[in-house]
């Protein structure tokens, strides 16, 4: 379920608009009538590993040889 608050009530009833968030409920913050912010739960956790694409791109030995001089001329105005 959303809820939409005001700018002055968000400001005035943080922590209880927190606690509803907290319960599962989103929080739509509205500056005179239209939507500015939203208030979510924070993910808990991290479900990324560091390494996880290790393999997936390999970077060639000769990556920062000299180019052919038809590709460099390709280049020219």
């Amino acid at each position: 379920m959303t809820k939409s608050v005001g700018v002055h009530e968000a400001k005035t009833h943080l922590s209880r608009l927190l606690e509803d968030v907290a319960a599962g409920e989103d929080v739509v913050i509205t500056r005179r009538g239209e939507p500015a912010a939203r208030l979510v739960a924070a993910r808990s956790g991290s479900s990324r590993r560091f390494g996880l694409d290790r393999g997936r791109l390999v970077i060639p030995s000769d990556f920062d040889a000299p180019l052919d001089s038809e590709v460099l001329d390709s280049f020219e105005a």
